[in-house]
């Protein structure tokens, strides 16, 4: 499959390093820094989940001994935590209001592309691919939801720059799920083809 050609280049690689690299070092910053952007987004509570998304992969991959490392997928699925926390880091939730639902489709293209990369790895079937990506995406964004309502005001966390309303949980739904279509559709288009054969030396 096209993927595990993808996952044995170079640039995979470097990709994948700069991706877990960002996320490690914009966390360590929100961690640590009295930033007026964070406050109240309870960058304590996302940590553990957030950066487990950077380290869960390497570590099933080396249990598993993937040759090559899913490179693709491991960049793909960290990917939208690295673009969440900066969102927050940089002041964008606040200062564009946009950006919430800007990276509710953005990221759930990248999640669902992600699953593919993983999938394609393991089957080349493609038959029912697109809905099994959706579907995907879809149980995702509403585990989210409910993450991001216990981390609010409203839930355990008491985030209070975490204020969730009905209409914001319906948009997010709304745009996760078609970004999480659209992820489906780019995923086997992308990762779902095969390689040809090459041809024997005469």
């Amino acid at each position: 499959m096209v993927v595990l050609r993808l996952d044995a280049t170079v640039w995979a690689r470097r990709a994948n390093i700069v991706v877990k690299a960002a996320l490690f070092v914009s966390f360590a910053i929100a961690l640590t820094a009295d930033l007026d952007t964070l406050d109240g987004k309870g960058m304590g509570v996302r940590a553990p989940l957030f950066l487990a998304s950077a380290a869960i992969v390497p570590l099933f991959g080396w249990r598993r001994r993937w040759r090559p490392h899913a490179h693709v997928g491991d960049a793909l699925l960290a990917l939208p935590f690295l673009l969440d926390t900066l969102g927050n880091l940089l002041g964008f939730y606040d200062e564009y209001p946009q950006t919430d639902d800007v990276l509710h489709a953005l990221n759930w293209i990248l999640l669902v592309l992600a699953f593919h990369a993983f999938r394609f790895r393991n089957t080349g079937h493609t038959r029912d691919a697109v809905f099994l990506g959706y579907g995907f995406g879809a149980i995702a964004i509403i585990w989210w939801e409910a993450m991001e309502w216990a981390v609010s005001k409203d839930g355990w966390g008491g985030a209070g720059g975490l204020a969730l309303t009905y209409e914001d949980t319906i948009g997010d739904l709304i745009l996760s799920s078609t970004g999480g279509l659209i992820g489906s559709l780019l995923g086997v288009w992308w990762l779902g083809r095969k390689v040809p054969p090459e041809n024997d030396a005469v």
